[in-house]
């Protein structure tokens, strides 16, 4: 595993290196004063806003950040973070602690105990989890409204005899995930009948739209289930864990800047919550905005 994490690493690197924004030289060494604070986000346009929200208040706190967009999936931006790539990333509580540690040691589900067993086991791996928002985000599973009126389904449990006849839609890493088809499998004994990668969220609500797809994976902050014609199913079950949005940083980045960068970031978790994702997310997904765009809306409401 370690070994593994080396090589995503140094790919990291090479993809680091030829994006526009990118510092000229990554580098493993903890950052010299002066040097950018360097956010990566997920291949998601959610977790895109996400940092560039927090970068915003560093820009603010006077201090040097970049951004590098749509890197990966975790499995190459947590394991960049641990090995000095990057330096900051927003992530999502409990996913973040099943990535890191899979099957790990059952926690209290409140927030607050899944944040400290996190803090706890990316101390040792170079990195600080900080204090988490209250917006949070979720897997859901939604489907078409009409599909939910004529199978009369408002649960995930509601599947249960209609799943095998399903088409389910969701991201290509999603059968390996225990909070998406394994969990579907494991919690609700869901068997669908064929399983199809979607390239993106947008690419999956489109799919359900047009009738591809019977069921598809989207955030539970998704702009597209505040219409009619998608319907999210509840987790009656509870699958999913907590979800707050939280800034993951290395601890030599954290100790390079005094309290300058914590107290930047700690300001936007202060802020945040889960109606300012839900708007966050329309004006990127429905009006056109970029990411970028969209985090100078939040800010000037401020």
């Amino acid at each position: 595993m370690r070994r593994a994490r080396a090589v995503l690493a140094v790919l990291l690197l090479v993809v680091l290196a030829g994006c526009g924004s990118a510092d000229p030289e990554p580098r493993e060494a903890p950052a010299a004063a002066g040097d950018p604070v360097r956010i990566a986000s997920y291949d998601f346009a959610e977790n895109q806003i996400l940092a560039e929200l927090y970068a915003e208040a560093i820009r603010r706190a006077d201090l040097p950040v970049t951004v590098q967009h749509g890197i990966g999936t975790r499995e190459v931006v947590l394991p960049a973070l641990e090995q000095g790539v990057v330096d900051v990333v927003v992530d999502y509580l409990g996913t973040a602690l099943e990535f890191v540690v899979p099957g790990g040691p059952a926690v209290p589900r409140e927030s607050e105990h899944v944040r400290a067993e996190l803090a706890r086991v990316m101390e040792q791996r170079g990195a600080t989890v900080l204090t988490p928002a209250a917006a949070e985000d979720q897997n859901g599973f939604a489907v078409r409204a009409a599909f939910s009126e004529q199978n009369a389904v408002r649960r995930l449990s509601d599947l249960a005899l209609v799943a095998p006849d399903m088409v389910f839609g969701g991201p290509p890493e999603c059968p390996s995930r225990p909070y998406c088809l394994l969990g579907l499998q494991e919690v609700y004994g869901l068997q669908f009948g064929e399983v199809r990668a979607m390239s993106s969220r947008a690419a999956t609500a489109e799919a359900l739209l047009a009738g591809e797809i019977d069921i598809g994976l989207l955030e539970t902050t998704d702009a597209r289930l505040g219409d009619d014609e998608l319907v999210l199913l509840d987790d009656d079950r509870k699958l999913q864990p907590r979800e707050n949005v939280v800034p993951i940083v290395r601890t030599a980045v954290l100790a390079d800047t005094g309290d300058e960068l914590r107290a930047a970031l700690d300001g936007v978790s202060a802020r945040l919550d889960t109606p300012d994702l839900v708007r966050l997310n329309r004006l990127v997904a429905l009006d056109g905005r970029t990411p970028a765009e969209a985090a100078q809306l939040w800010w000037a409401g401020r």
